[in-house]
């Protein structure tokens, strides 16, 4: 399946800064087409290109003061699906920052005691996420994670993921944060989808609904949103002015949270 993605992310730069931006995609897929750009105030900047263990693909730029434009744009089609090494599953079974597991068994267990068909288990964990939380834009902050989520019942993508995440870890199931282009997603950004493996792959978990599983492009993978932000500050100050993403797909097909969906 053909899918287009962009992002533009504009920032003002208010003191020398050190940026890593997440928004390409991942190394499992070999683009058809790609362009990352950056420029300060019309002046081109070089990034180096830094690839973590899971194929993100960031890219770092050292920013002087001004008005800093990033563009990316890749063309995909079918990618490689990810594997696990035994370390990956032990990491991803273990609590982290926004996926409070350790907190969360008690809930885990009083909700999802006596499944115990994994497939299943991932259908009920979506659908009470997806129950009990209301999708409301702007109503988490950036540092909330999953026990915050749940006592406030509402957020957005990456509370959900949260969720998820924390819950099926809390069931000793392996459980990871995805960052991910969206074609049918509404409105159009960034997504955060959960992922976890079962049967010996890594199947997505969307509580959101918000777009088909199967279009979904990965650009980072992580414990939680602390291992995948479109934006990491490491040093210097920045103010977020503007930002755009599009993803589009060749088809939306229908999706059935029942049914396993692996993401390259």
């Amino acid at each position: 399946m053909r899918r287009d993605v962009t992002s533009k992310i504009v920032l003002d730069v208010t003191g020398q800064a050190d940026l890593v931006f997440a928004v390409a995609v991942s190394s499992h897929y070999a683009p058809t087409t790609e362009e990352f750009t950056a420029s300060i105030d019309g002046r081109r900047l070089d990034p180096s290109v830094v690839d973590d263990a899971h194929g993100t693909r960031l890219h770092r730029l050292s920013a002087p003061p001004g008005r800093l434009e990033v563009r990316y744009r890749a063309t995909v089609d079918e990618g490689e699906v990810a594997t696990a090494t035994e370390t990956d599953l032990l990491v991803y079974t273990r609590p982290s920052r926004y996926a409070e597991s350790d907190r969360l068994l008690p809930t885990a267990v009083a909700e999802f005691a006596g499944i115990t068909d994994p497939v299943d288990l991932l259908a009920a964990v979506s659908s009470w996420v997806g129950t009990e939380l209301a999708y409301v834009p702007g109503s988490s902050l950036p540092t909330d994670g999953a026990v915050r989520t749940l006592l406030d019942r509402r957020g957005v993508c990456r509370d959900y993921a949260h969720l998820c995440v924390a819950l099926l870890r809390a069931l000793n199931v392996p459980a990871r944060l995805a960052a991910v282009y969206a074609p049918g997603l509404h409105p159009m950004d960034f997504h955060a989808v959960a992922e976890a493996w079962v049967d010996g792959a890594w199947r997505i978990v969307d509580a959101t609904t918000l777009a088909p599983r199967q279009t979904l492009v990965r650009i980072a993978t992580g414990r939680d949103a602390a291992d995948t932000a479109f934006l990491t500050i490491v040093s210097g100050f920045a103010n977020l002015v503007e930002m755009e993403v599009t993803a589009t797909a060749e088809s939306l097909p229908l999706d059935d949270i029942t049914e396993l969906v692996q993401l390259a």
